[in-house]
């Protein structure tokens, strides 16, 4: 068995990676146990949402410009943006000088050679016989990469000054002519890496003849984490956060009231990555179930806490291990000559498709169907006129709703439905839908937006909160 891991850093951790380096990085000055571990770093935060797109509200980055402007200089200048921010992030991080000095040259000369890539591609295209869109997909790949480049090269200084022998692994492909499978990049950026005193920082994007943006966009960095986990047949892959995997949003149900999951399987990960949580992208949990890869969602500044492992047991307790809500469209198909018809679903499920709509959860009677989806207006709009122009009497509702999902592992004999309704109701909501599959693993509830937050507090003591109370009741009795 190897005595290996693989970590993963997110990008908000990343940006204070300094205050890690004796707890995480030199774990308390326990030199024997010092290597055998593998970092895979994101971005520093903020910096992909500068060079694509900001995750939350769409606003365009290098990227976006680019790919707006045919012949206009903007994206140049949104780049000086982002050479500024990634000099400050590792500003903050380095405190020797000649580090500074080094990971600024870095940040320039990447810069400059996406710049002096960007205008002769510019020129290029302004030929008739070139088109732009056909490479947007190789610019998203290489910006991607100019951000996880600068936070590996800055973190292998930053550990080398504190005596600890790290090595950048840069899977980015810069200036690399080749275009080699995944697997083939990973597997050669590792066959001399010794890992019993070496410390690999390796970039969460990797440059591949298949194209991790075009298949997984921005979890493109968990997939790499995972494959590598799995290439290099680690015991144990884990994903460094700033947060414990708890019962609920801490921001949202007050902290000392949500509990650390502590135990669950990769059935309850996948429930998660469908709801839209960020516990691992769902491609990079298949990765490591198959090749029996446990994962670990640690609390990267809470070194003495060992988190929530993510196994393949399925004989846990039955718990509510989570109560989430998330906001999403319901898109309604009324058609009163649908029942006993076939070729509606199938209509409805290509349109969604084909404009790229994540659905969430549906359902359905005699002749209603219902989709829950995560989508843009302007996506969900062509997807209407899509099922209109195949069913044209059809009714098509599109309205904004939440969907507040109460998760376990094993839901079995806890009569969720029942008591989530109950609190719902004590709590003044009354919801528009609820539904419930018989595998016993979640049961979603769907409410009016506004009303999102007092529904998982609301579930959450109900489905949580006194379970928790009960057991500590019941060891106070034993105790006794």
């Amino acid at each position: 068995m190897t005595e290996h891991t693989v970590e993963k850093i997110g990008g908000t951790t990343m940006s204070r990676s300094n205050e890690l380096i004796d707890t995480l990085f030199k774990r308390s000055g326990d030199n024997a146990n010092l290597y055998q571990r593998v970092f895979v770093v994101s971005a520093y935060g903020g910096i992909t949402d500068l060079l694509l797109e900001n995750k939350k509200t769409s606003a365009p980055g290098v990227y976006g410009q680019f790919a707006a402007e045919d012949s206009s200089m903007g994206w140049s200048d949104a780049l000086n943006t982002v050479a500024t921010a990634m000099c400050e992030a590792h500003g903050h991080l380095l405190d020797d000088p000649a580090d500074k000095r080094a990971a600024d040259a870095f940040v320039r000369e990447r810069i400059e050679g996406a710049r002096s890539f960007l205008i002769d591609l510019q020129r290029l295209c302004s030929y008739g016989h070139f088109r732009l869109d056909q490479h947007m997909m190789t610019v998203r790949e290489l910006l991607s990469g100019l951000g996880e480049a600068h936070s590996a090269h800055a973190t292998v200084l930053l550990l080398a000054r504190h005596g600890i022998n790290a090595r950048l692994i840069d899977l980015t492909g810069w200036r690399d002519e080749s275009q080699p499978s995944l697997v083939t990049r990973l597997d050669e950026a590792f066959a001399d890496v010794n890992l019993a005193r070496e410390m690999p920082i390796v970039t969460g994007y990797a440059q591949c003849r298949e194209g991790l943006m075009g298949e997984y966009d921005r979890g493109y960095s968990e997939v790499t984490f995972a494959l590598l986990s799995a290439r290099t047949a680690a015991r144990e892959a884990v994903i460094h956060k700033e947060f414990h995997l708890s019962s609920a949003d801490p921001r949202l149900v007050c902290e000392e009231r949500v509990v650390k999951i502590g135990h669950t399987n990769y059935d309850m990960a996948d429930q998660l990555s469908n709801l839209g949580m960020e516990a691992i992208h769902p491609s990079a949990a298949k990765i490591l179930r198959q090749a029996e890869i446990p994962l670990r969602i640690a609390n990267a500044f809470d070194p003495g806490d060992p988190g929530t492992l993510i196994d393949s047991d399925t004989s846990g307790p039955s718990r509510v291990e989570m109560v989430t809500g998330l906001p999403v469209m319901a898109l309604q198909v009324f058609e009163q000559d649908m029942v006993g018809v076939k070729g509606y679903d199938a209509a409805i499920l290509n349109a969604l498709t084909r404009h790229k709509v994540w659905i969430i959860s549906k359902t359905s009677n005699a002749n209603t169907i219902t989709h829950y989806v995560k989508g843009t207006l302007k996506s969900m709009q062509r997807v209407e006129k899509e099922i209109l122009a195949v069913y044209p009497s059809a009714e098509v509702q599109i309205r904004k709703v939440a969907l507040v999902s109460a998760v376990g592992s094993n839901l079995s004999g806890l009569q969720v439905p029942r008591r989530g309704l109950n609190a719902l109701a004590e709590a003044g909501i009354d919801p528009i839908a609820m539904q419930k599959t018989g595998r016993d693993v979640d049961v979603q509830f769907i409410v009016a937006t506004e009303q999102m937050a007092e529904a998982v507090k609301s579930l959450h003591a109900a489905l949580v909160e006194q379970a928790v109370n009960a057991a500590k009741q019941d060891e106070g009795h034993c105790v006794a």
